[in-house]
């Protein structure tokens, strides 16, 4: 998340910056940005033209046995994570092999470190490496000039692809509307004449600043497509929200709540590999009908109250849908739409029955960051002890009991098989069942039946002991449940979900359904066409956009009623402290014939700040 102190224009420049990037890349190799990467060797051809140079190791991080396709978001967030191999990098590790320090390595030694260190080269891609670099008279390997070719070649692929991009007024329109902006331009090296002229990006501040006059030179927005024909299928909509410090709560807190019958059930966001966002979902059963208050919040598990929780800004969201005889019958009932401080609320009357309860998050907060912190040294898991025995070190002991405070969902102190499942699920992918829950029982601490905060550290002690230990498996569990190498939480949030019912005591039972993602979509859809009116996009009356504006979020769905499929170019660069779901200013959304999709969630970037949305969807021309 960006934080407060950073200029949002400044912020949105850059991330700008970096997407124009991204487009050119993709689109040097993929006819569209709506079409899908379809193979390893696609991603790689896809980063290469990105300025990467992708290792196997790299490759088969992104593209797993599991893995189908990538598409145009997914590689935006691989790219974050995967910075340019730089100049200085390579030279430095070729330094190490240069005994004389004279800048050149044997033959022989070249060969050697190339097919015994890293990633094994085979014969014939080193006679590749042997006939691109200077070998002199006498078998040596000119390194430098080497570095100076492979950063040149990999400046030229990344400025080739941005030319394309700008020469193709058509493909630029098709993919990402008629957004003005003046790409990085090559420029001549001042390398020796010896040396191939190398060509390097024009710094950003240039290629905005060129922007910026082209924009003045226009009288027309950015935002707004340049052809007749687009400005007659285009719709804007501008939104100022207060912020939050003027709001009072519109859902106060109902008087004698003390005396009401209270449950609660935890439970946690997870930020997957592909940017969505999962959770359990629960099941609430009321005896008879009764007024209900209905809470969710950020879960804080700091031991520190200097220190807060970073994850407790994240927005967090209830839905309530009937439980019909089947998932199809599900109706839906309400969601907490008013907010006070952490809290996101809902007051009112449920009749008797049994209903799913469905938290949701938005991603305009919880959402991929770039893995700089993994550049530093990993935190230390498992240490010998003065006896030469393996134990947790402290820091993982702290983790690994907040980790239990998360799966404990009822919040007792003890870890049931069900509880203990939802965690083996979320990091193994299997199940313990009953025989090795038994096996737990008597070599690990518990209590009814129930497996004790002490007894868990017992357990994951046992399984570092037996891999000697090897962290690699508790990185793997920390990994799924949302930590970094540097045991910080930061792709996952936890949560807490309260209901208060006047009249009858309320039971909660956490679920996983397979549905579960179905019915959220479902419920968001309908909590946003119920509460605002359609509108058409001009000369498509067939094509409807319903933005929804709550007290603190501005969601949209694009309904699209005719019978083909469109491409609707969504432009958010005149928004003014905003952060959208879908992480950039410009995008483009594929709607199939006769369906509705959930368009974009957008949040204020500062909250103590008013902020203003204005969005500009605009029909785009079928290829």
């Amino acid at each position: 998340m960006m934080s407060f102190q950073e200029s949002p224009r400044a912020a949105a420049d850059e991330e700008e910056a970096f997407y124009i990037q991204c487009r050119a890349a993709y689109l040097a190799v993929l006819r569209s940005s709506l079409t899908n990467i379809a193979s390893r060797q696609q991603l790689c051809r896809v980063l290469q033209q990105a300025g990467r140079n992708p290792s196997n190791a790299t490759l088969n991080k992104y593209w797993t046995p599991r893995t189908s396709k990538l598409n145009f978001d997914d590689f935006c967030e691989i790219l974050k994570c995967e910075k340019k191999t730089e100049e200085n990098e390579l030279m430095r590790a070729f330094k190490k092999m240069d005994v004389n320090d004279d800048g050149l390595i044997t033959h022989s030694e070249l060969e050697k470190a190339l097919s015994t260190r890293g990633e094994k080269m085979t014969t014939e891609e080193m006679n590749a490496i042997f006939t691109l670099a200077d070998i002199n008279e006498d078998g040596k390997f000119d390194y430098s000039k080497f570095c100076r070719l492979l950063v040149s070649t990999v400046e030229q692929c990344q400025i080739a692809a941005l030319e394309r991009l700008e020469a193709d007024a058509k493909l630029k329109r098709q993919n990402f509307g008629s957004q003005s902006y003046s790409p990085p331009k090559p420029s001549v090296s001042s390398a020796s004449a010896a040396a191939q002229a190398a060509t390097q990006p024009q710094p950003p501040e240039t290629a905005r600043a060129e922007s910026d006059t082209a924009l003045k030179k226009d009288s027309r927005s950015s935002s707004r497509p340049s052809s007749a024909r687009s400005r007659r299928s285009s719709l804007s909509n501008s939104i100022t929200m207060t912020s939050s410090s003027t709001k009072t709560n519109k859902t106060p807190e109902p008087s004698g709540l003390q005396e009401w019958h209270h449950n609660y059930m935890k439970g946690c966001f997870f930020l997957e590999d592909d940017g969505s966002i999962s959770s359990l979902q629960y099941q609430l059963h009321l005896p008879q009908t009764t007024s209900v208050y209905l809470t969710i919040q950020p879960l804080s598990l700091s031991h520190r109250p200097d220190k807060p929780s970073s994850w407790t800004t994240v927005d967090t969201s209830l839905f309530v849908m009937s439980a019909g005889e089947t998932k199809e019958d599900s109706m839906f009932v309400c969601f907490t739409e008013s907010k006070d401080k952490e809290r996101y609320v809902w007051k009112g009357e449920l009749n008797a029955g049994t209903y799913y309860l469905l938290p949701f998050s938005s991603g305009c907060r919880l959402r991929k960051r770039s893995r700089k912190s993994l550049s530093n040294k990993p935190v230390e898991l498992v240490y010998k002890t003065d006896t030469g025995e393996l134990d947790l070190t402290r820091e993982l002991r702290e983790v690994l009991s907040d980790i239990f405070e998360v799966i404990d969902l009822d919040g007792n102190g003890l870890l049931s098989l069900e509880e203990y499942n939802f965690f083996e699920l979320r990091t193994s992918g299997e199940k313990c069942d009953k025989d090795a829950w038994a096996v737990c029982k008597e070599n690990f601490d518990m209590r009814k039946n129930q497996l004790t905060r002490q007894g868990f550290m017992e357990l994951n002690l046992m399984e570092a002991t037996e891999k000697d230990g090897d962290p690699a498996d508790l990185w793997v569990t920390l990994e799924a449940m949302g930590y970094n190498r540097m045991l910080e939480l930061v792709e996952a949030c936890p949560f807490q979900i309260d209901v208060h019912c006047e009249g009858t005591q309320p039971s909660i039972q956490p679920l996983s359904m397979d549905s579960g993602p179905k019915l959220l979509n479902q419920a968001l859809q309908k909590s946003i066409t119920a509460r605002t009116g359609a509108k058409s996009l001009r000369g498509h009356d067939s094509i409807f956009i319903y933005t929804y504006r709550g007290e603190n979020r501005i969601s949209s769905v694009i309904a699209n009623k005719s019978n083909q499929k469109v491409t609707v170019h969504v432009n958010n660069e005149q928004n003014r402290n905003c952060s959208s779901s879908r992480g950039m200013s410009v995008f483009a959304v594929e709607v199939p014939a006769r369906t509705k999709m959930v368009c974009q969630h957008v949040l204020p970037i500062n909250e103590k700040q008013d902020w203003i949305y204005n969005c500009v969807e605009t029909i785009l021309p079928s290829t």
